[in-house]
């Protein structure tokens, strides 16, 4: 079933102890719909300048996303540039132009408004609410957001928040929508807000899921949270995209059940940490580009080792 998702496709030049790149292909959107595609059919909606290539064009296309809804513009691409140090926790910015982005309006093809599942990647909530809007009729609503917009544009925020099935932000993201240090007590408060569930990640220490009496269809009273961890590597070259990837894989595989359930919200989790730490171990999204099925089935089983749940199932 298709994932349309509407974010950022852009260019980051990054720094890390591994060395450097310039100008590699990045974005939420981008970083989301490579990991999605090895699960379900992706359509992309974003901007790009003259700078985005048939080349670039080729990342996407060999993965099968359907990028008709990336439109051209003059001018150059959304450009980020960051560093990382010590443990690679959080990038330090040390530039952002968003160039074309500035003035992104999505439009919606025709071809993609039969889309069954909708994921609103990091972009102004007012954009979020117009997209979500013109899609009336998809079976479910992710979405995610930043400490910016939740700092300076929460009203529009709000609104979004109750058309979303799944919200995805960090703890730290979470812990400041609520105003709340407790994440727990967070969790309930950004649930009341309009969220069904609510996905909180933790970088290298995992995901948690929270759950309310409306996350599933068949009206039972709310689960207990779930956590799923992370993998433990012994190299992260670059961080950048990997909550997207997260998404992306979670996302992906949530589209390619015929329905939602607890077990099948649990795997996600974990097919998300698995494209999470694929992502991290190659500069920008050259590792998605060639990771293989095989290789993400034996990493979502060494995922279900070190949780000791080979046998218990999810």
């Amino acid at each position: 079933m298709a994932i349309l998702v509407v974010g950022s496709v852009a260019f980051d030049s990054i720094e890390t102890p591994h060395g450097a790149v310039k100008d590699c292909l990045g974005g939420a959107a981008t970083h989301f719909s490579l990991a999605a595609s090895y699960f379900t059919s992706v359509r992309v909606i974003g901007v790009v300048g003259k700078d985005f290539t048939a080349e670039h064009e080729a990342i996407f296309t060999r993965r099968g996303i359907d990028t008709k809804g990336i439109e051209r513009s003059e001018g150059l691409s959304f450009h980020w540039t960051g560093s990382y140090s010590g443990n690679m926790d959080e990038a330090k910015t040390l530039g952002t132009d968003l160039n074309v982005f500035e003035t992104f309006e999505p439009k919606i093809p025709d071809a993609y408004k039969d889309s069954e599942y909708l994921f609103l990647a990091n972009i102004d909530p007012v954009l979020q609410s117009r997209v979500r809007s013109q899609m009336p009729n998809v079976r479910m609503v992710c979405g995610d957001t930043m400490n910016y917009w939740i700092a300076d544009h929460s009203a529009n925020l709000a609104k979004v928040l109750r058309e979303l099935d799944v919200l995805l932000i960090n703890d730290g993201e979470a812990r400041m929508l609520a105003g709340e240090r407790n994440l727990v007590v967070a969790a309930e408060k950004v649930l009341a807000m309009g969220p069904k569930t609510l996905v909180v990640k933790h970088g290298e220490y995992g995901a948690t899921a929270f759950f309310s009496d409306r996350s599933f269809s068949s009206g039972s009273k709310a689960l207990r949270p779930f956590r799923a961890p992370a993998l433990p590597l012994a190299e992260v070259v670059d961080p950048t995209g990997a909550g997207d990837s997260f998404a992306g894989g979670f996302y992906g595989y949530l589209a390619s059940q015929p329905k939602l359930t607890p077990a099948v919200l649990r795997t996600a989790m974990f097919y998300g940490g698995v494209m999470g730490s694929f992502a991290v171990e190659r500069f920008g999204t050259e590792r998605l580009q060639n990771v293989s099925r095989e290789e993400i089935d034996e990493r979502f089983k060494l995922f279900l080792e070190i949780s000791h749940l080979e046998h218990a199932g999810v």
